[in-house]
């Protein structure tokens, strides 16, 4: 478990004040524990008939040396009481009883106070950690990681360690204390001692099963997350789908699936409950035949304890049945968490293979070449681009066009720098984008995806995303020259209208009216449109293709289309086939050459024999 509490410790470490309270409350609370024990012998024995208040500061006198100074104390105060008559002595020493228990009380709160306030502010910033780790891995993370899986990482296994660190840090210290104190005050009176050891030898028979059962909670821990995380992604993809599940009838299937996915993650829960509450109640039941034995022991002796020492020690063992079952099902509750954290730092510990350089170069986009210099991808094992050579020179329009998977999108993925190439460079302006800080690089490129995404926010927050400090007054004017305000001020509540989660509020060419608003209000040198008019009908983009030309004026632009209409007055055109450059050109060149576009080109607009 050490390498378990080291980890807890580096998310725990910023709050250690709040901790360390804890933990002193935590040992008061302990050390009352005992001394209430040792006033209540007193009590009962200077109450009940034959004792007096002589006999009282005797015992004072004989307490253990740890606690001798406060008893000593105590017993010169009351030999010293105004009308030292029996019974003002007795009403006395009964109220430091309620005092005694007040202590208790308060350290016992602020010890499970100090720990919550720790606890929930580590897993607040351990939360946040983790989704700023995920945030900035590269998109072959996301490709193979599953979001349900990954949500339920960073809200369900940090909430697991949230229980640990506020139970554990305030049961670590209270608890074993508590326990050790309560074993000391009997063991340090010669009444008491022969007592606890009988009753003690009960509790050893728990120790089997606890060990039995440690190793089954921590199988069925590991279960339990992945269980967990199964249950997140199939209500992720059932949710963020649900058009898809309502067109093909597929609500019963979904339903079998996430009840798949829950009994078997009720199982290993009621497997965890059995391995937690068995050693539990083992242990109350070793308890009560520990007593059992105590009162055996006592009906055989000829000089059975007094009454305050029979009472104190009786107390003593109900008051260790409480942080006994809570060290038991604590031990437990690690195993689990040990499970939860090891996949939460392991998510940490993965490593980006886009780093920043450690001396970024400064980066001028405006009137800079882009170069794709020998350029080698591959998607794990997949080659995807082979020997590119392309210069996309300052402020020209160039089309990428090609079947799919010829490697169209991959060539701006390495252009954002969303990979990196495994041989090969991409320059803008003769620098290598891999000594460029990414977020320098990233700023002066504008993208518009073909699967245009919006967040589940206004139209006006949805467009600001090209430039958070923008204006309304820059906003609406994107949005006018994207041709979206038209159909934004139709709204009721206008740029303030909710576009639903992935902008479902929103019909597909209008959600690509915002993303080419967000664009535009970027008005960086570089601007990527991956199939940006993919949503419009020919009418629409034929109206909104002069728009996007004025967008284009003045800025690289890199342009990812399916149809073909769209880029006739490109620059230039890049033709990919098979993950290589095929041809080049114009489209008047092109079409001349009679190649691989020609072809393309006759497919989409050559009349078929039936019209």
């Amino acid at each position: 478990m050490a390498p378990f509490f080291r980890r807890i410790w580096t998310i725990a470490r910023p709050y250690q004040t709040r901790l360390f309270l804890g933990f002193l409350c935590g040992l008061i609370y302990a050390l009352s524990n005992g001394a209430l024990m040792f006033l209540v012998k007193w009590v009962v024995n200077l109450v009940f008939p034959g004792s007096d208040h002589f006999n009282l500061i005797e015992q004072l006198d004989k307490a253990p040396a740890i606690i001798r100074p406060i008893t000593h104390g105590l017993g010169i105060w009351l030999s010293h009481v105004k009308a030292p008559s029996s019974r003002s002595q007795q009403v006395l020493l009964i109220s430091c009883l309620p005092a005694l228990a007040l202590v208790r009380v308060i350290s016992g709160y602020l010890n499970v106070y100090f720990a919550n306030w720790a606890a929930v502010r580590a897993i607040a910033d351990l939360r946040a950690q983790l989704f700023n780790h995920i945030q900035n891995l590269p998109l072959s993370f996301f490709s193979t990681a599953r979001t349900g899986e990954i949500t339920g990482r960073i809200l369900n296994d940090t909430g697991v360690l949230h229980g640990i660190i506020a139970n554990s840090m305030s049961s670590l210290v209270r608890d074993p204390l508590t326990v050790l104190t309560l074993l000391f005050v009997l063991m340090a009176q010669p009444e008491t001692r022969k007592l606890t050891i009988i009753s003690s030898a009960a509790l050893l028979f728990c120790l089997v099963p606890m060990k039995i059962y440690a190793s089954k909670v921590r199988r069925s821990a590991r279960a339990m997350q992945t269980h967990v995380a199964e249950l997140n992604s199939v209500m992720h993809e059932a949710f963020t789908g649900n058009r898809i599940v309502k067109a093909y009838n597929l609500e019963q299937a979904t339903l079998a699936k996430f009840k798949d996915a829950t009994i078997k993650y009720v199982g290993q829960m009621m497997r965890t409950v059995r391995a937690n509450e068995i050693p539990s109640q083992l242990t109350e039941f070793a308890g009560v035949v520990g007593v059992a034995l105590i009162l055996i022991y006592a009906a055989f002796q000829t000089n059975p304890a007094t009454p305050g020492d029979f009472i104190s020690f009786i107390l003593s063992i109900v008051v260790m049945y409480q942080p006994i079952k809570s060290l038991v099902k604590l031990q437990n509750q690690l195993h689990q968490a040990d499970s939860a954290s090891q996949k939460v730092f392991e998510l940490l510990g993965l490593q980006s293979t886009l780093q920043d350089p450690a001396n970024p170069l400064p980066l001028k986009a405006a009137n800079g070449d882009i170069e794709f210099k020998n350029i080698e991808f591959a998607y794990d094992d997949k080659p995807v681009l082979r020997d590119i050579n392309l210069k996309v020179k300052a402020g020209q329009m160039v089309a990428l066009v090609g079947g799919n998977g010829s490697g169209k999108t991959s060539l701006t993925n390495l252009l954002l720098r969303f990979y990196d190439p495994q041989r090969g460079a991409v320059l803008i302006g003769g620098a290598d984008i891999r000594q460029v800080a990414i977020k320098d690089l990233r700023n002066q490129i504008a993208f518009v995806s073909q699967g245009t995404i919006l967040f589940h926010d206004t139209i006006r927050n949805n467009i600001a995303l090209g430039k958070p400090s923008a204006t309304d007054a820059e906003i609406e004017a994107a949005a006018k020259h994207a041709c979206a305000d038209e159909f934004i001020l139709e709204k009721p509540e206008g740029y303030q209208t909710m576009v639903g989660e992935k902008g479902i509020a929103l019909s597909g060419g209008q959600r690509q009216r915002i993303s080419i608003a967000r664009a535009i209000l970027r008005d960086a040198p570089i601007l990527v449109l991956d199939e940006a008019t993919s949503e419009f009908d020919s009418k629409s983009e034929h109206a909104f293709q002069g728009t996007l030309e004025k967008v284009m004026e003045g800025r690289t632009t890199i342009c990812i289309a399916h149809r073909l209409s769209t880029i006739q007055k490109a620059d230039l055109i890049v033709v990919l086939e098979n993950g290589q450059i095929a041809e080049t050109g114009t489209h008047a060149e092109l079409i001349q050459t009679r190649g691989v576009y020609y072809k393309l080109y006759e497919l989409q607009f050559k009349p078929s024999p039936s019209e």
